[in-house]
């Protein structure tokens, strides 16, 4: 967590809005942990179990608003990757959108947050917000509604930034056997063969729907989805971003629930579409 962001934390007591970086933010500092929401895109900036270290990455140095914010949980809707045929920035409108909290319901165990844009981002699909947050793991989802008279298509991401002791050590398990596009090679398709390592700039669409297990140090945790047919994974390499500081280059790794072109969602007048991720720490037997 960025010195800014733990300094937010540390000094709220409960729930209360304040500024970081220039945008208003959420912070809930509880018994059971902390969680901090920007409401430029319903991102989620840090999410911490009591007495754990945070379990997101997000830069210490973002661009201004209303630029996007790199690291937590953005949200890309309704499109991932390039605008594909639409006319807008990379990954959809919905990051950098104001949203609005519509619910916080707080309880003994931990927190549920209710989150819409508070403007239309689509002209037939509607997007809303559950992030439930306690002790043991966290769980976002992306529902969207189609409000609209036609049938219609989109893609989606929930672009995760874990943060990790050091990159290029981690282990991603869970993808054995699965096909992918590799991105970095003019997306041909492959196998993987038996557990991921990072090793250098990756970037990767896996055709899954597996739970993966990613394992930093002494810590596994396990990302389980719904909704997803495509796991994204992602990490610059030493190709860094300009809001990533090169002391921060290993210390996160992009492991995403999405819906790409290899799974586009396609909706009816009417229904919904949810789309998951939930996270939490693997248990080891002693």
């Amino acid at each position: 967590m960025s010195d800014a962001l733990c300094t937010l934390v540390e000094a709220t007591h409960g729930q209360r809005d304040a500024d970081w970086c220039g945008r208003k933010v959420l912070v809930i500092n509880e018994g059971w942990g902390s969680l901090v929401i920007a409401y430029q895109g319903a991102q989620l900036l840090h999410f911490a179990p009591h007495g754990q270290q945070g379990w997101l990455w997000t830069t210490p140095t973002p661009k201004e608003a209303p630029d996007a914010i790199r690291g937590g949980i953005p949200l890309c809707w309704p499109w991932f990757g390039d605008a594909d045929g639409h006319e807008g920035p990379a990954h959809g409108t919905a990051r950098t959108a104001p949203w609005r909290i519509d619910a916080v319901d707080e309880h003994q165990e931990g927190v549920e947050v209710h989150l819409s844009p508070e403007q239309r981002l689509d002209p037939q699909l509607t997007p809303r917000v559950v992030i439930q947050a306690n002790a043991q793991r966290l769980n976002i989802e992306l529902i969207t509604e189609h409000t609209g008279d036609t049938p219609v298509s989109f893609t989606q991401a929930l672009h995760t930034y874990l943060a990790v002791d050091q990159s290029f050590e981690c282990r991603i398990s869970g993808l054995a056997g699965a096909r992918y596009l590799d991105k970095l090679d003019g997306l041909r398709e492959k196998d993987q063969q038996g557990e991921l390592g990072i090793r250098g700039a990756l970037d990767r669409i896996y055709h899954s729907s597996r739970p993966l297990l990613l394992e930093s140090g002494n810590t596994t945790r396990r990302l389980a989805k719904q909704g997803s047919d495509s796991s994204v994974i992602w990490h610059p390499g030493s190709a860094l971003p300009g809001d990533v500081p090169a002391e921060q280059a290993q210390r996160f790794v992009c492991i995403e629930a999405a819906c790409t072109q290899l799974d586009r969602v396609w909706l009816a007048p009417g229904s919904h579409h949810l789309l998951a991720q939930h996270l939490s720490l693997e248990t080891r037997d002693s």
